[in-house]
C-alpha cells in the first residue's frame, strides 16, 4: 500500500476522534441529544429510533450539524423508505472507557427507547497508545448494557497503523469483528473504507471528512444501517 494512504489511516486512527476538537464540538447527552435536524422527507411506517454514540466522526467536527454522518445518515434512510430518527450523540476526543462512562446515562436520557445503537469508538485509544484488551472490554460493556435494554448493535471498526507494530496492530483490527461474533451484533469492519484512500475527502487536518466525505461514508454504509435495524413489529 502506498505511504501516503497509510499516512491517512495513522492520522485517521490516532486523531480522527477529535482529541484536540474544542468542547463546542461535543454532542449534548441529555434528553434532547441532538436529533438530526435536517429536513425531513415524509415517509411511512412506525418511526424507528437510532443512537449514533462515537466520537467527533459522529459529533461533525468543523461541519455543520446538518452535515454531520448522523444527520446525513438520517436523510438517506429516509431516502430510502425508512421513517429513521437519528440522534447524534457523539463527543469529540472521547476513547472507549469515556464512552463507557457515559453510555448508560446516555440511553436513561432519552425520551424514547433506541431500535439500534452504533457504537464508534477506538481511533482515541490508539492515539493513547492504550491495550487492544482495554478498548476490546469497555465496548464490550457497552454491548452488553445495550443487550440488557433488547436494543440492538451495530459496532463501526477502525483499523490500527502498521507502525503501531504487527501485534499491536493484529490485536487491535481483530477486536472488532471478535465482538460482533461473541455478542451476535451487526458490524461494519472498517467505516471508512470508503474514504481512507481519498485525501480531497478529507479536511485539511486529513483526519475529519469534509461534507463530501461524509455524504460518501453515508452512501457506501446507509445499507448496513439499514439492515441491522430489527424487523418491524407487524
Amino acid at each position: 500500500m502506498q505511504k501516503g494512504v497509510w499516512s491517512i489511516i495513522f492520522a485517521l486512527s490516532l486523531a480522527a476522534c477529535g482529541g484536540n476538537a474544542p468542547a463546542e464540538e461535543a454532542a449534548d447527552t441529555g434528553s434532547d441529544i441532538n436529533a438530526a435536524e435536517a429536513p425531513l422527507v415524509p415517509v411511512m411506517g412506525p418511526q424507528r429510533d437510532i443512537l449514533a454514540f462515537g466520537n467527533s466522526l459522529f459529533a461533525g467536527y468543523n461541519v455543520d450539524k446538518e452535515d454531520s454522518y448522523p444527520a446525513k445518515l438520517q436523510n438517506a434512510l429516509r431516502a430510502n423508505g425508512v421513517n429513521a430518527r437519528v440522534s447524534n450523540a457523539g463527543i469529540s476526543g472521547d476513547t472507549s472507557a469515556a464512552g463507557l462512562q457515559r453510555f448508560a446515562f446516555t440511553l436513561n436520557a432519552q425520551d424514547y427507547e433506541p431500535d439500534l445503537v452504533i457504537i464508534e469508538l477506538g481511533g482515541n485509544d490508539l492515539l493513547r497508545g492504550l491495550s487492544p484488551d482495554q478498548t476490546r472490554a469497555n465496548i464490550a460493556a457497552m454491548i452488553e448494557e445495550a443487550q440488557k435494554r433488547g436494543i440492538r448493535v451495530l459496532l463501526m471498526g477502525m483499523r490500527a497503523p502498521p507502525n503501531y507494530g504487527p501485534e499491536y496492530q493484529a490485536e487491535f483490527d481483530a477486536l472488532y469483528s471478535d465482538l460482533a461474533r461473541e455478542y451476535g451484533t451487526a458490524l461494519i469492519p472498517f467505516w471508512l473504507e470508503s474514504i481512507y484512500q481519498d485525501p480531497t475527502l478529507f479536511q485539511s487536518d486529513r483526519i475529519h471528512p469534509t461534507e463530501i466525505g461524509i455524504e460518501t461514508l453515508v452512501s457506501a454504509t446507509v445499507d448496513e444501517v439499514r439492515n441491522a435495524l430489527p424487523e418491524e413489529q407487524s
